[in-house]
């Protein structure tokens, strides 16, 4: 018979993600969210990525960006973040990548010949909530091949 740790009678302890755990998760959205940052530092982009910048929204950018830190951080908060956030991963994802877009914006004021823009939050929080959902949707049709392996 298993016991579960208890505080009281009525408190669980619930365990929380081995520490290879978290950094295999967690690993991924610490570095893509430092990528975002040095991109949003750059007061002139290169050549080449001004050109892109030219032919594509910078609205649709912002949502490809950010749908991918949406996918990565749901994964994290699903596998690697303690049961209750693991059940509200895709509003934990979205407010988390949404007060980092949020950041985002506040620094780009501090960057030489870079704004803030309120409608790129608009686009960061939407592909947040796009790329969250399309991994739970993936997760829920294959199960076991974007989980836990």
């Amino acid at each position: 018979m298993e016991v579960e740790p208890t505080i009281s009678s009525s408190v669980r302890i619930e365990s929380l993600p081995a520490a290879g755990s978290t950094l295999r998760y967690w690993g991924p959205v610490g570095l893509y969210a430092a990528l975002i940052f040095g991109g949003s530092s750059i007061s002139n982009p290169p050549e080449a990525i001004a050109s892109v910048l030219k032919e594509i929204s910078d609205k649709a950018l912002h949502l490809c960006e950010y749908s991918l830190l949406g996918a990565l951080s749901y994964r994290a908060c699903r596998h690697a973040a303690g049961p209750w956030v693991a059940r509200h991963a895709v509003a934990v994802t979205v407010a988390g990548c949404a007060l980092y877009g949020l950041s985002d914006e506040v620094h780009q004021l501090f960057v030489p010949f870079r704004q803030g823009d309120p409608l790129d939050l608009v686009a960061d929080t939407a592909g947040a909530m796009l790329g969250a959902w399309t991994w739970r949707w993936a997760e829920w049709r294959n199960p076991g091949v974007l989980g836990r392996s």
